[in-house]
């Protein structure tokens, strides 16, 4: 199951012009599989605690579950909303990206993971140069 996921994303990537290489490659697949893993971690601990406001490290709109992988009610996947060509290349490299790379600045100490998260995409970068091309990519992850 998994190696037919990274094997259809690396099949993306090497149609991408921005992504040329393994190491290319690598850095864009992580990118979007530590957004995605985060916010299945995230979702599990808002279930484990019902009682309790959890507080997400990641803003609602900037969350996977709310921009890569939208669902209906009924957990089918809601293409309708889900950001696509150039949408998908302007939010990911004009807001996501900035977004993540303040966690850094704001964060309280270098002990927490928003102080992790800002360092890890103040080194990285989207290479996609084609919205389409992010798009299949994240829906091979989603």
């Amino acid at each position: 199951m998994f190696e037919q996921a990274f094997k259809n994303i690396d099949d993306f990537l090497w149609k991408e012009a921005g992504a040329s290489s393994d190491l290319d490659h690598n850095g864009q697949s992580s990118w979007m599989l530590f957004l995605k893993c985060l916010d299945d971690l995230e979702a599990e601990r808002a279930n484990q605690i019902p009682s309790q406001s959890h507080s997400y490290v990641i803003e609602d709109l900037r969350r996977w579950s709310k921009w890569a992988a939208p669902e209906r009610a009924g957990c089918s996947p809601d293409h309708e909303t889900s950001l696509a060509g150039d949408d998908l290349f302007t939010d990911v490299n004009d807001k996501l990206f900035p977004c993540l790379r303040d966690f850094k600045q704001w964060a309280s100490s270098p002990d927490t993971i928003e102080y992790k998260i800002g360092g890890f995409f103040v080194e990285i970068k989207s290479k996609f140069q084609s919205g389409f091309a992010c798009a299949q990519e994240k829906d091979g992850i989603a």
